[in-house]
């Protein structure tokens, strides 16, 4: 198996893209923050001392999705053409799902990945004056569509999986 971002000596590059036409591409990342009890009846509640947790978090997912170039390395200047952050309260966790569109030359699951993790960052911040045991948790690509590879489900996330 080669590794794109290796050449023939091993050394670190940036793929060259130029040749490759642009396409609609789309990736979904989940994410989780594990909360106490505590925390959780704070968000239910909207009494968390820093305001509007899951609006913050929203945001800065948004935001950090157009940001990845500045991050890694290795990866393209592509637009971000559309990104959709929601977060859901479940019993002992906050669901984060970010789902990036783009029609570029290269794919956008970079992208989907670093609005979960920068929206779990955001939770964390503004509830860690409450309570420091948050965590995050389960930050992975679930889909994938466009490009050459077509589309692609994590095991257990194709649309009939419920």
């Amino acid at each position: 198996m080669k590794l794109t971002h290796l050449n023939e000596d091993g050394s670190a590059f940036m793929v060259d893209v130029t040749a490759k036409k642009p396409t609609v591409r789309e990736a979904t990342a989940i994410g989780e923050v594990e909360c106490s009890p505590k925390i959780m009846q704070t968000l239910r509640d909207g009494t968390v001392p820093k305001g509007d947790v899951l609006a913050v978090a929203r945001i800065a997912g948004i935001a950090a999705a157009k940001k990845v170039p500045d991050l890694l390395p290795l990866a393209h200047v592509i637009g971000v053409h559309g990104c959709e952050v929601d977060l859901e309260l479940g019993a002992d966790r906050v669901l984060i799902r970010a789902t990036v569109r783009t029609a570029d030359r290269t794919g956008v699951e970079m992208e989907a990945l670093t609005a979960v993790s920068v929206a779990a960052l955001a939770i964390i911040d503004m509830v860690k004056g409450v309570d420091r045991s948050a965590r995050i948790t389960n930050c992975q690509i679930i889909h994938k569509a466009g490009g050459r590879s077509g589309d692609w489900y994590r095991p257990g996330f194709e649309p009939d999986a419920g």
